[in-house]
């Protein structure tokens, strides 16, 4: 086995102010109370909620803090996102990842920011992964993310074992999200942690699904924590020889002898989208 506890935190938060302190004690309440946990994971945009009026700079002070926590209770943290304002004067969805020696090892701009809902964000243009030393790799996706397979696909062609995914989804298709979670798991053959927030942070329904696509724990709508032990062999046994011994759609993947032209903006024969319209928000047409 390669045991390995991660906790995500479903809070109830804030949409519009600093919710720093609450998720500080939280995260002391979980370690106290589950010391085996050795990452926190906690939902999108859960420090400020969703305004981009209070994007922050990184490295700066907020990441500071949450890099002092984690060195205090020797911990991977993963404290959701936040908005970032860049060196470019852009706005962008980051979630950091910060390591039990207080060193942010990575941060992740949100490749697929909520259009045209999440207005005047910037779109991030890399992948994330990273490891857990002598226990496997991570990777990062955020929230919408995960209605594009590309990005999980390619996280898992990276090596990711686990799928940290910080969601703030306040809306009617959670059912869709968690639906996609489970086939994405099984897709890839890789855990995925998908935390939520509460109240006006999210419509909670956390869930963890394991490499065969099974739903290890979903969370109900209020505050929750999700302390679960995921063993990474499981994923590697799943690669080697299949989802029940059956599919092994990575080597497939691997193997294939087609080339995605759809991928390929100037590849002819999809006019179809080109006829969908412009990015916008539905109306009333009266």
């Amino acid at each position: 086995m390669t045991p390995f506890a991660v906790a995500g935190l479903q809070l109830v938060l804030d949409a519009h102010a600093d919710n720093s302190e609450r998720i500080a004690a939280r995260i002391a309440h979980t370690v106290e109370h589950f010391p085996f946990v050795r990452m926190v994971l906690i939902s999108e945009l859960a420090t400020f909620g969703a305004s981009p009026r209070f994007a922050q700079p990184l490295p700066g002070a907020v990441e500071d803090s949450y890099a002092a926590l984690a060195k205090q209770h020797r911990i991977w943290l993963v404290p959701g996102s936040l908005f970032e304002q860049g060196e470019d004067g852009r706005v962008y969805n980051t979630a950091s990842v910060i390591d039990p020696h207080g060193e942010v090892v990575a941060r992740y701009r949100k490749l697929f920011p909520f259009l045209p809902y999440e207005t005047g964000v910037e779109a991030g243009d890399s992948f994330c992964v990273f490891d857990v030393p002598h226990v496997g790799r991570f990777g990062l996706s955020v929230c919408y993310d995960l209605w594009f397979p590309e990005t999980t696909r390619t996280l898992a062609a990276m090596g990711a074992e686990v799928i940290l995914h910080p969601v703030m989804t306040t809306t009617i298709d959670r059912d869709v999200e968690i639906a996609m979670t489970r086939a994405m798991a099984a897709m890839n053959q890789c855990f995925i942690v998908s935390v939520n927030g509460a109240g006006a942070g999210g419509n909670g329904r956390s869930v963890v699904c394991s490499p065969t696509g099974d739903v290890l724990f979903q969370a109900g709508e209020g505050e929750q924590i999700l302390p679960l032990e995921l063993d990474l062999d499981v994923v590697r046994r799943t690669r080697a020889t299949g989802l029940w011994g059956l599919g092994q759609p990575l080597k497939s993947f691997r193997d294939r002898k087609v080339d995605f032209t759809v991928y390929r903006r100037d590849a002819p024969g999809f006019e179809a989208l080109a006829a969908l319209g412009p990015l916008e928000k539905h109306g009333r047409k009266d």
